[in-house]
């Protein structure tokens, strides 16, 4: 992908002061304002929507640190840890790191 000069308008009130500071933006300003897919290159438009996530959604970790895994456990084991609320998965990884280390100590 080429990239293009953006063309400016001339007529547009500049969007800082003096100072260079931004300005406060006015009802004027956001009626004016289009969305991306009108205003942006077709293929970037497409490259956003490819990499967009859904709310909530997290991104890719920098460097895994932990494993996927599938394990089966009792019921009443399973129930008492999430009794505790979120982040379950987390105390009982911390309960086996423990008992491992117990072990081997």
């Amino acid at each position: 992908m080429s990239r293009k000069p953006i063309d400016i308008d001339p007529n547009l009130e500049p969007l800082t002061d003096e100072d260079g500071e931004v300005r406060e933006l006015t009802a004027a300003d956001f009626a004016e304002m289009r969305p991306a897919y009108e205003v942006l290159p077709p293929e970037l438009v497409a490259l956003m929507r490819e990499h967009r996530r859904r709310q909530g959604e997290r991104g890719p970790q920098k460097a895994p640190t932990k494993k996927l895994v599938s394990i089966r456990l009792d019921q009443d084991v399973l129930e008492r840890a999430k009794a505790d609320g979120p982040g379950w998965q987390t105390r009982i990884n911390d309960i086996l790191r423990e008992a491992l280390l117990k072990k081997a100590g």
